[in-house]
């Protein structure tokens, strides 16, 4: 873990950034910090991350995820050394930690507003690569949709009804026993909302291993029948939803409702000129609603 190397026309903050070199994640300790925002002594800033934490746990945050114990090494004379306790801090907890110290104090002036700044294009950062895997999910379901599609046509799910049926099914597998109708209502949605197109990144993932899965067992265990297939799509969906559990994941149906994905593409439809836009209802009868 090293830091920057300081250059004068950098911020005093950027200039005690840390990198943690395994995984290139930015963090700052808490005793690199309190030094620059002029405190005598670290057990006078120590509140200051206590109303940080309280903070983090208020606007729903995780605050293992933002504040990490830790200790470092201090020097104490004569070359000698003693191991303190200190809290590696994310960006975000840098800035609630800059909101909570002695506004009195002109480098917190110019903490706040050097935080705020940073913390804001963070977020339009990470609001841009939700943005891209959202779209890259929802064109290879796209994609995925038409060979399930097809697959399922030649197990024996031939009429719209029974596709409607079968459709429903990998749902209830996924989503607990929620039919599409069900999702619709349980999230918010209306009708004429199309459930995929209101999914962030995570439940379109979900949704996209489903798919792929269920088309790849269809084919793998020569399915037949539409009873049998309504059973393996179930089945598929269920699997997906127990290793969700397993790994601590959220339930797809607890996800918030994200953004229609239809105003993203049109964003970058008007920032690409001439970049056609994605057309996701052809020939797709899983995602008639």
């Amino acid at each position: 873990m090293s830091k920057n190397n300081q250059s004068p026309h950098q911020s005093p903050f950027e200039e005690i950034k840390r990198t943690d070199p395994d995984t290139g994640a930015e963090f700052w300790s808490s005793r690199d910090f309190y030094k620059v925002l002029g405190y005598t002594s670290y057990q006078y800033f120590e509140p200051v991350i206590k109303k940080a934490k309280l903070a983090c746990l208020n606007s729903g945050h995780k605050i293992e995820d933002h504040f990490m114990e830790s200790h470092d090494m201090i020097e104490i004379g004569k070359g000698g050394k003693r191991q303190v306790e200190t809290v590696l801090m994310s960006r975000y907890a840098c800035y609630l930690a800059i909101q909570n110290a002695d506004p009195k104090k002109e480098i917190v002036a110019q903490g706040q507003t050097y935080f705020a700044v940073q913390t804001r294009i963070q977020e339009i950062q990470e609001a841009e690569l939700e943005d891209d895997r959202r779209l890259h999910l929802r064109d290879e379901i796209r994609h995925h949709n038409t060979q399930l599609a097809d697959t399922a046509r030649n197990a024996g799910v031939v009429e719209p009804i029974d596709y409607a049926i079968f459709q429903n099914h990998g749902y209830m597998g996924l989503y607990n026993g929620l039919k599409m109708a069900d999702i619709h209502k349980h999230k918010g949605l209306r009708p004429s909302q199309k459930i995929l197109d209101h999914m962030g990144s995570a439940e379109l993932a979900a949704n996209y291993f489903r798919a792929t899965q269920a088309e790849e067992k269809l084919r793998r265990d020569g399915v037949k029948g539409k009873a049998a297939a309504n059973a393996t799509h179930f089945t598929v969906g269920r699997e997906v939803r127990e290793t969700i559990k397993k790994l601590g994941g959220t339930m797809p149906e607890d996800l918030p409702v994200a953004d229609s994905i239809k105003k993203i593409e049109a964003k970058r439809k008007k920032r690409l000129p001439g970049e056609e836009q994605l057309d996701g209802e052809k020939g797709l009868p899983l995602e008639k609603e």
